[in-house]
C-alpha cells in the first residue's frame, strides 16, 4: 500500500461559497440583505428565493427530507460522485451548520478529482445542485440536521460513477 500523499492536482481545497463561483452547478441559497415582501401582519419579512426547483421531470413531485449527518474527518477522500440527472437537490443546513460541497459540472462523468470544485459554507447558506450536476454525498463539517428538498418518482434518480483518479478535499 503506498501511502504517499496526493499531487497537487488531486488536493481540493474548498473555497468560500459565493454565488458567483457556485453558479456553474446550481444556485447558492442565502438570506438575503435588504427587506423582503411584509406578511403576517407586519410581523415578519418574505424572501422568494426560487421558484423552480425544477423536480416534475417524468413524473417526478418534490420531496422534502431530513438528513441527520455526522461530522466528517478532513482531509476527506473523493473517490465517488453522483448525479440526480432529473431533478435539482438542495441541502439546507437547519441551524448554524457548515459544510462541504464537492461538485463537477453536468455532463458526462468525472474521471478524476482534477475536474472537480470544492466549497464550504458558513454554516447559514444552502445550496441547490442544478439537474445533472455531479456531486458527492453531503460532507457535513458540523454534525446535524439538513433539510433536503428533491425529486420523487417511480424510479431511482441516483447515477454514481467512481474516480480513476481519486483524491481527497482538505479545508
Amino acid at each position: 500500500m503506498n501511502d504517499a500523499s496526493p499531487t497537487a492536482a488531486e488536493l481540493l481545497v474548498a473555497q468560500p461559497l459565493t454565488s458567483r463561483a457556485f453558479a456553474p452547478y446550481g444556485t447558492l441559497i442565502a438570506a438575503p440583505a435588504g427587506e423582503g415582501r411584509p406578511i403576517n401582519g407586519g410581523n415578519a419579512q418574505r424572501f422568494d428565493l426560487l421558484d423552480d426547483l425544477r423536480l416534475d421531470a417524468e413524473g417526478g413531485r418534490p420531496m422534502l427530507a431530513l438528513f441527520r449527518a455526522q461530522a466528517r474527518r478532513f482531509p476527506h477522500e473523493v473517490s465517488e460522485m453522483e448525479r440526480h440527472a432529473l431533478g435539482s437537490q438542495t441541502f439546507v443546513p437547519l441551524g448554524d451548520k457548515r459544510f462541504v460541497i464537492v461538485v463537477a459540472r453536468a455532463g458526462d462523468a468525472p474521471t478524476s478529482a482534477r475536474q472537480l470544485a470544492a466549497f464550504v459554507t458558513d454554516g447559514r447558506q444552502g445550496v441547490v445542485l442544478a439537474p445533472g450536476t455531479w456531486h458527492h454525498a453531503l460532507l457535513a463539517v458540523d454534525a446535524g440536521d439538513f433539510a433536503v428538498i428533491e425529486r420523487a418518482g417511480s424510479g431511482v434518480d441516483c447515477d454514481v460513477c467512481l474516480l480513476r483518479e481519486p483524491g481527497s478535499v482538505r479545508l
